[in-house]
């Protein structure tokens, strides 16, 4: 369940939102069952896939209102990682061989994810932080989980360190920032040298510290990137935690940065000076014996 609650200190007349808060289908992954939900409840309301696949809905509410509360709650099934495809030919080969121009790919559904974003993020920090780890002729999948290890051993993970508008070059300075931050200087990386790189968002199912209990609500949404492979494919993972995307990763939307797929974002009409965003969410593994038709308690596993 993802609920953000965002309260005003006067009244609302309108707010317009688009959110993408439900969960891909994928071959790996299927969705039992998903629901978002708005309160007030919104006079207008529409559902779609963007250019990239994604999920996401539209909202407009016309209620007078000094709160918006809205909740995503799914049941998902993610099956294990396939385990060859760190192994198979395409990972193995030469980083080199796995730029899609160096296999004659033109078209703009790989080739807009090498592009460098406006403003640009590849900077000369980001192309010499790369270089340190593709060297020529080094096979993908070695300098992929290098890069991974050195995000996660070099940068410290600190919640409110940076904003939505924190440029990369600025983490790379600080060494510090949050998953969606590390996932960018990935992407950045990776494109810095030619390859295609996608950021994606949705969920990581995390256990408590030994001996307690777990919190509702201690979960938050998390990112990762994506890397791909000359046989179409993608490989995931996850720099925050250092490891490659597996079943406990709930994927939700992909585009090339975090502006393509924000869990939520809109336009209020309202006199209000101050506002306040509240933000939970919580990733419950439940027992494969308890999945039915039509559930209706929200989790992944």
């Amino acid at each position: 369940m993802h609920r953000t609650t965002y309260t005003y200190d006067d009244v609302v007349s309108a707010s317009y939102g688009r959110c993408h808060l439900t969960p891909r289908e994928l071959p790996h992954q299927r969705v039992r069952a998903a629901e978002v939900t708005i309160e007030p409840e919104p006079d207008d309301w529409s559902t779609g896939v963007d250019v990239y696949g994604n999920s996401d809905s539209y909202f407009h509410v016309r209620t007078d209102h000094d709160e918006l509360v809205v909740t995503a709650t799914s049941l998902v099934e993610v099956d294990p990682p396939d385990a060859g495809v760190p192994l198979s030919p395409a990972a193995r080969g030469p980083w080199e061989q796995a730029r899609p121009s160096a296999v004659g790919v033109a078209g703009a559904g790989v080739m807009e994810f090498v592009l460098d974003l406006q403003p640009p993020e590849i900077t000369r920090a980001v192309a010499d932080f790369a270089a340190d780890i593709f060297w020529p002729g080094r096979p993908l999948i070695e300098a992929v989980t290098d890069l991974n290890s050195r995000i996660h051993r070099e940068f410290t993970y600190k919640s409110g360190s940076t904003a939505i508008s924190t440029r990369v070059d600025t983490v790379l300075e600080r060494r510090m920032g949050v998953c969606q931050d590390f996932a960018r200087v990935a992407i950045a990386c990776l494109r810095s040298v030619g390859l295609a790189a996608r950021y994606e968002s949705g969920y990581l199912a995390t256990d408590p510290p030994p001996g307690r209990e777990r919190i509702f609500g201690a979960d938050a949404s998390h990112a990762w990137a994506a890397v791909w492979l000359p046989d179409d494919r993608w490989l995931a993972f996850d720099p925050t935690n250092d490891k490659f995307v597996d079943e406990r990763h709930v994927t939700v939307a992909w585009g090339r940065d975090y502006d393509d797929v924000p869990p939520l974002r809109g336009v209020i009409y309202t006199e209000s000076k101050k506002s306040r965003i509240d933000v939970s969410v919580d990733v419950s593994p439940i027992d494969v014996s308890e999945i039915t038709d039509g559930p209706s308690r929200a989790g992944a596993d």
